[in-house]
């Protein structure tokens, strides 16, 4: 006999006396990595380092169950990236088509907006600005273990190819050798450069490093297990990264008017990714999370991943009933969730009172999936309340920026006095001296504080 399955969000009341105690018990969730794992990834890293090529085919092996004799064997083609693109049904491949054109299209709109080079000249003509360039070579990390990703590949490699970056590779792990048809036909869609079935904390090892075939990268982007994540915060520094991704998040605010299956299939949604993902409902209508509970209830022996779903909701999900929608969206913010939907016939109305979060997905036909997929918008988006501080992933994770500075004659006289007094006050002559030497007249220099010139002066 089957045990049913039960999925029961913690249900609170923003009026109840030991609410902030039970909201901050259900939000709490540890970054920190086991210590067993940060030793292993160390180790990893390290033998990667060291032994190149040959400790990621060890590696693979060993934790992929992938034989080969070489690098060469564990590299993708062009070929066959295009072959799995052309071997989709049709309306897979219409499906990834528009899902990359609506994407590029958005990263487009946001370096015309933000990633340009800029420049202007002061009144003396001295020429300040910025310069805008891409990165040389970057890693994404596409996930392959649990589930297969493809719309991870697009997300990551068409912004940074939008930036311009010159080098795309992939990394992606695949278990027993069984390759996605749809992850290697993104990556032709998207314009990956070159691919590699590698994953783990060898791969970010490999790409942080390099090897003699994995060529090292600038930068490493995508999420991945607690190794992975391990592994990207060791090699920060080496490498740039986009961000350390902790369990997926929804926040839906909901003023009631929206059909209940469809905000319980929305809080499923990021349920099914894991046990630790949290789903959470806000709204000032007691009725209307009954009505929720009443359809998670319903809907739930359909999901395929029930189980999943059933511990995700108990262990980390909650139904928090609201005095009023002002107060749900004060609640929001303290929370800063990866995904935000306003489930709401007036959705605009509470958008301005919404300060943090990953992406703000508005009114009720804006269901989260669509931003996974194919919206336009990026899916790699911080977690864990860090949305307060950090942004989605974007073209201008792709670029860098150089400040441009060209001082004219007549602009040395005023910058150059102003440069030389404060760098006489923090006692560096020499940048003192290297400002007044393009005065005219140059003045004397003067004797620093304490040194041996303003002894004998006094």
């Amino acid at each position: 006999m089957t045990m049913k399955l039960i999925a029961k969000p913690a249900f609170m009341s923003t009026a109840d006396t030991d609410f902030e105690q039970k909201f901050q018990q259900r939000l709490h969730w540890s970054a920190d990595t086991d210590a067993a794992i940060e030793q292993r990834v160390a180790d990893i890293l390290a033998d990667v380092q060291q032994r190149g090529d040959a400790a990621v085919l060890e590696y693979t092996h060993r934790f992929d169950g992938l034989q080969a004799q070489s690098m060469s064997a564990l590299e993708l083609t062009q070929a066959e990236l295009k072959a799995a693109f052309d071997a989709l049904a049709a309306v897979q491949r219409d499906a990834l088509q528009a899902a990359a054109a609506r994407v590029r299209r958005y990263h487009e709109a946001q370096k015309r907006a933000s990633g340009e080079s800029w420049s202007y000249r002061d009144e003396d003509g001295t020429l300040l600005g910025q310069k805008v360039t891409p990165l040389d070579r970057v890693g994404i990390y596409v996930p392959g273990g649990k589930a297969a990703y493809p719309s991870s590949v697009l997300m990551n490699a068409i912004p940074a190819h939008v930036a311009g970056v010159g080098e795309i590779i992939m990394v992606v792990p695949t278990p027993q050798g069984a390759k996605n048809p749809l992850v290697l036909a993104a990556a032709y869609v998207a314009g990956v450069t070159r691919a590699f079935t590698i994953g783990g904390a060898q791969a970010v090892a490999a790409l942080a490093y390099g090897t003699a075939t994995v060529p090292k990268v600038d930068k490493i982007t995508g999420p991945g297990n607690a190794y992975v994540a391990s592994a990207k915060k060791r090699v920060f520094g080496t490498v740039g990264i986009d961000m350390i991704a902790g369990p997926s998040e929804i926040l839906v605010l909901a003023d009631g008017t929206t059909p209940p299956d469809w905000v319980a299939m929305d809080l499923f949604s990021q349920a099914e990714h894991d046990e630790l993902a949290q789903s959470i409902l806000l709204c000032p209508d007691a009725a209307y999370i009954d009505a929720v509970q009443a359809a998670i209830d319903r809907l739930l022996p359909e999901m395929p991943r029930a189980e999943i779903i059933a511990k995700s909701l108990t262990g980390r999900g909650a139904l928090i009933l609201t005095k009023d929608m002002e107060e749900a969206c004060a609640i929001s913010n303290r929370i800063a969730p990866e995904h935000l939907e306003v489930s709401s016939r007036d959705a605009h109305r509470w958008e301005p009172l919404l300060r943090h979060a990953g992406a703000i997905f508005l009114g009720a036909y804006t269901s989260e999936s669509l931003g996974d997929y194919c919206a336009g918008p990026n899916h790699v988006l911080p977690t864990s309340g860090t949305a307060r501080f950090s942004s989605p992933l974007g073209v201008y994770d792709f670029q860098k920026r150089s400040s441009l500075i060209e001082v004219s004659e007549q602009g040395a006289q005023t910058l150059g006095a102003i440069a030389a007094e404060l760098a006489y006050g923090e006692g560096l002559q020499a940048h003192a001296r290297a400002a007044e030497l393009r005065l005219q007249p140059v003045p004397p220099a003067r004797a620093m504080p304490g040194s041996a010139g303003a002894k004998d002066a006094a």
